[in-house]
């Protein structure tokens, strides 16, 4: 995976990330700024063991990378240092690479999350489903407890204590759980027709439903929402501000 060498390297780790924002959102960021010695490269590996490779390839010229599906939470065995928040969520999106030669894990998600989701909370936005339970999940769980919201994980598979399955939905829950939180890729572009299996029928004008995805920009997950009248919001600005907050810890 080799790329023109830069005196600045930084890039995407993940597995089939051809669609990404990152490298789009970076090189725009660059060209921009008329940053000449950097370069933001996909890479794509099949699994987390080829990690090791892609650092000794670049070790010299890394300084930070994003990390995405799936490997937030498998990546954090290959990190020296892990940032407080990172330590706690148990989910790494960004890493540094320091001065020392050490790699320092940190998640840049939980800002992204909570200056987007806030604008659009309002007094009866109590508690919050999360569907899915990767690593972005625990992140979003992060941000929630932290601004007082209750939640629950909705998984196909349910396990853990504050985890339901998708059958279980009811409308009581639905009345209860007014904010509704897609973490999971269901929905992602091709698969546009796609949308995580909840009884849309309970939604009113009273939720706010909040897709982690972007493209599309409006997916059926959020249509259908927005049918309902509910107050809904896709994941750029997440992605945006995240990615924004990479940048400051990579260059602090």
């Amino acid at each position: 995976m080799e790329v023109e060498k830069k005196n600045k390297v930084y890039g995407l780790l993940g597995r089939a990330i051809g669609y990404s924002f990152s490298r789009g959102y970076f090189t725009e960021k660059f060209e921009k700024l008329e940053i000449e010695d950097s370069e933001y490269v996909n890479f794509d590996i099949p699994s987390i063991e080829d990690f090791p490779t892609v650092i000794k390839k670049q070790q010299a010229q890394l300084h930070g990378m994003n990390v995405t599906i799936p490997y937030k939470q498998e990546v954090i065995p290959f990190l020296d240092k892990l940032d407080k928040t990172a330590k706690k969520i148990g989910a790494v999106n960004t890493i540094k690479f320091t001065k020392k030669g050490l790699l320092k894990g940190y998640n840049t998600d939980v800002v992204g999350f909570e200056n987007s989701l806030t604008p659009f909370l309002k007094n009866h936005h109590k508690r919050a489903l999360i569907l899915g339970t990767g690593g972005a999940s625990k992140a979003i769980a992060f941000s929630l407890k932290r601004l007082g919201i209750k939640y629950r994980f909705v998984s196909r598979n349910p396990l853990k204590k504050k985890e339901i399955s998708y059958d279980s939905i009811t409308e009581k829950t639905m009345k209860n759980y007014t904010i509704l939180i897609n973490s999971s890729p269901v929905g992602t572009f091709p698969d546009v027709h796609l949308m995580p299996q909840i009884p849309y029928i309970w939604i009113t004008d009273q939720h706010l439903l909040f897709d982690l995805i972007y493209n599309p920009s409006e997916t059926s997950f959020l249509k259908e929402g927005k049918k309902k009248g509910a107050a809904i919001k896709n994941g750029l600005q997440m992605l945006e501000l995240q990615a924004e907050e990479s940048w400051r810890i990579w260059n602090q």
